[in-house]
C-alpha cells in the first residue's frame, strides 16, 4: 500500500514473495486468482491452473525489476507446480505499456478496454465493491441510491495483456496469440506495475527471500 500506485491490497487467495536487498526488506511481488473466475477459460485452463501477477510493489532498489520478477516466477513455479500460466496487465491510464514484460519475453496478447466504477471520486474495481457492499456494490443504480449519488462508470485508457507460460506445452499453445509489443506512450515511464526504479544503478544485489 505504501509503494504501489493503487494504494490498495488485492483480494482473494494470494501468493506473496518478499524482496530483500542487503538484508533490507524493499517490497513484494504478489500473485493472485485474478478479477474473474473465468480468467483461464480462453486458454483452456481451470482457475487452479492460472494466476495473475497482481502487484510488483517496491521501494528504492538497485536490482532490475525484470530480475526480481523472474526470480519470483521461478519461486512460484517451484511452490505451485499446478500453475501453468501467469497473466498480467499494464494500465495505459497510468502511463504503463509493459516494458518489464517485454524485457522478459512475455507474450503480448492484445488489450482490453473496460470501464471502472467511480465512487466518491475513487476508481474502484467492481469486485472490490462487491466484496465491500455485496452484489449491489457492482450496480450503478444501487450505488447511487445507497452509497454515492454521483457514482458512475468511466473509461481510462486500455489494459495491455501479457502472458507468461510455465511449461513448454503452454508456451506452444499461446504463441499464436502473440502480437507486436506496444510502444511506450511517453518519454518517461515507471513501467508496468507502479514501482519507482533507480536510474543509473550498476551495483546489483542477489539476496531475494520468500516471505513467510
Amino acid at each position: 500500500m505504501n509503494w504501489h500506485y493503487s494504494k490498495r491490497m488485492p483480494s482473494g487467495k494470494l501468493v506473496h514473495v518478499g524482496v530483500w536487498e542487503g538484508g533490507k526488506f524493499i517490497g513484494v511481488v504478489i500473485f493472485g486468482r485474478g478479477a474473474t473466475p473465468e480468467i483461464g477459460k480462453p486458454y483452456g485452463l481451470e482457475q487452479t491452473g492460472i494466476v495473475e501477477l497482481v502487484r510488483i510493489a517496491l521501494g528504492t532498489h538497485a536490482t532490475p525489476v525484470s530480475r526480481i520478477a523472474a526470480i519470483a516466477l521461478k519461486m512460484l513455479r517451484q511452490s505451485s507446480p499446478g500453475i501453468r500460466l501467469v497473466v498480467s496487465f499494464a494500465d495505459s491510464a497510468e502511463g504503463h505499456h509493459g516494458g518489464i514484460y517485454q524485457a522478459m519475453n512475455w507474450v503480448y496478447a492484445g488489450y482490453a478496454r473496460k470501464p471502472v466504477l467511480v465512487v466518491h471520486g475513487v476508481h474502484c474495481h467492481p469486485r472490490s465493491l462487491g466484496a465491500k457492499y455485496g452484489v449491489g456494490g457492482q450496480s450503478i443504480p444501487w450505488l447511487r441510491k445507497y452509497v454515492d449519488p454521483k457514482a458512475e462508470y468511466c473509461y481510462f485508457g486500455v489494459k495491455y495483456r501479457y502472458l507468461y507460460p510455465l511449461d513448454e506445452a503452454m508456451r506452444t499453445q499461446i504463441q499464436p496469440l502473440s502480437k507486436p509489443y506496444p510502444k511506450r506512450a511517453g518519454s518517461i515511464d515507471s513501467d508496468a506495475l507502479g514501482f519507482q526504479p533507480r536510474e543509473g544503478s550498476v551495483n546489483l544485489t542477489s539476496t531475494l527471500q520468500k516471505s513467510r
